[in-house]
């Protein structure tokens, strides 16, 4: 019996004193070896082709001082968000990214070698990035002040962000969902069960926007550093 709305989201489920629903974020290995024997379908296909575009889109983004492979990382992190988003939608299935453990877990160890190499490395331009071009002098001390912040919280906004809008879309489904028993008219009833596949069609969208949006944020604060 749920105490709360947010009780849906707590990784309650153990066996063996082992909390099980963790291990729904690492299915997706279990199908990384089947590509390298199994001949290619359309889905294969169509999923290297995403692969391709977005290699190509994050080469951009990196620019041509970005070391060779660094798109790698940024693929692959969008495709464990992304699987971790679509696993959340079906029923019965826990959703990892919905939970700070796994959103900061990914964001901040980015976040930190990000700023540990460029301030080892590249220590002039850091500190030429904490005063944009073109400051007044007098605003120069509010403006370190602004950055220094910004930049802090990086970590904080890229990991609230995924688990907000997952929480977010889960909630209100959840919501509706338990509306549904208590509907006595049978108008009522299909009512909600066409904004829930509204919703559901809503989530999907939002499960690939948040992935995308969270690997481009980590490529343009890679590339700031370069």
């Amino acid at each position: 019996m749920m105490t709360n709305l947010f009780s849906v989201f707590d990784p309650s489920t153990t066996i063996l004193n082992l909390s099980l629903n963790w291990l729904s974020t690492f299915l997706g290995l279990f199908l990384i070896p089947v590509s390298y024997w199994l001949m290619p379908n359309r889905f294969q296909v169509v999923w290297n082709n995403i692969l391709l575009t977005l290699h190509k889109e994050f080469k951009t983004l990196l620019g041509p001082s970005g070391h060779n492979g660094s798109t790698l990382m940024f693929i692959s992190l969008f495709s464990l968000i992304m699987f971790n988003n679509f696993l959340g939608l079906f029923p019965y299935i826990f959703t990892s990214t919905s939970h700070l453990t796994l959103t900061l877990a990914l964001a901040f160890p980015l976040w930190l070698s990000f700023m540990l190499y460029g301030w080892i490395n590249h220590t002039q331009h850091m500190f030429a990035h904490l005063v944009p071009q073109g400051t007044p002098p007098v605003l120069m001390p509010f403006m370190v002040c602004i950055e220094t912040i910004s930049n802090v919280i990086r970590p904080g906004t890229l990991a609230v962000r995924l688990t907000a809008n997952m929480i977010a879309g889960h909630l209100l489904l959840t919501l509706l969902g338990n509306t549904g028993p208590m509907a006595s008219n049978y108008l009522i009833l299909s009512l909600i069960l066409t904004t829930q596949i509204a919703l559901l069609v809503l989530e999907s969208a939002v499960a690939i926007i948040q992935s995308y949006v969270f690997a481009v944020l980590s490529t343009l604060y890679s590339s700031e550093v370069n």
